[in-house]
This record gives structure tokens, C-alpha cells and sequence, in this order.
């Protein structure tokens, strides 16, 4: 069997977005029980990641870092300026697989799936697909 949704986020210039209750509510809508999950992202300057969601400042500190690795250049050659957002949007990843078991996504008990803004303010889609039984 196979589940197939996609919804909208209206993001800010930059951020990490808390998607996981989004993901449970389509994996229990879908009616599949056993399976996997598959989240993705088709916008080439946002990504996707699962860290904790426990303490804010975990999501503010990564992106710190992420800035901190890949800061506004002048030297980017890229005509829209936004060069640096494509770099974090790579390291993040486009897609994430999770574990479909009872009818929910297989998480730690600190994780949170989030959808990561780097040139925002932005409607971005997210496209979700639950196979399984």
C-alpha cells in the first residue's frame, strides 16, 4: 500500500521548522502501520535533517555553524547571491527515510524532523510518501 501528500510552509529568512507532528499525522492518516516514510524536499536552498527538539538553542546552534561553514562570500560566483544556501541546503540532504512501526515514525526520544529554511521568507513544499502495510 501507498500513501502520497504534500504540504506548504510559509518560512522565514532562516530557520529549522519542527515538521514532525505534520509527518506523524500523515503516516496515521495513511492507515499504514508497518514501513517506511519517505520525506523530501525539492527546493535546492532548504533541506531536512533529524536532531534533537528538546532545547531550542540546538537548532539555533547549528545554524550557527552551518554559517559559520558556509558564510555569505563575496567570491561565490553564483548570480543570485544566495550561493551559501545551496551549500547548507547539501549538507543537510534533500531527503530522509524513517521507519513506519505501529502506525507512527520510528524516533529517539529527543528527535524532531525539521525542515531547514537558508533563503527564505519562502512557501516551500514538502512531499511525503508512506509505503508499507
Amino acid at each position: 500500500m501507498t500513501h502520497y501528500t504534500k504540504f506548504t510552509l510559509d518560512t522565514q529568512r532562516e530557520g529549522m521548522v519542527n515538521i514532525a507532528s505534520r509527518i506523524t499525522e500523515t503516516i496515521m492518516e495513511s492507515g499504514i502501520t508497518e514501513g517506511l516514510c519517505v520525506v523530501h524536499c525539492p527546493h535546492t536552498t532548504a533541506g531536512l535533517t533529524i536532531n534533537e527538539n528538546a532545547d531550542p538553542d540546538v537548532t539555533r546552534d547549528m545554524l550557527y555553524a552551518l554559517n559559520e561553514i558556509s558564510p555569505d562570500r563575496v567570491r561565490f560566483r553564483h548570480m543570485e547571491g544566495n550561493s551559501a544556501a545551496h551549500v547548507k541546503a547539501s549538507l543537510m540532504g534533500a531527503t530522509i527515510t524513517l521507519i513506519v512501526r505501529r502506525g507512527r515514525p520510528v524516533l529517539g526520544t529527543w528527535q524532531g524532523i525539521y525542515f531547514c529554511e537558508f533563503d527564505g521568507p519562502r512557501i516551500r513544499t514538502v512531499y511525503v510518501q508512506v509505503v508499507g502495510e
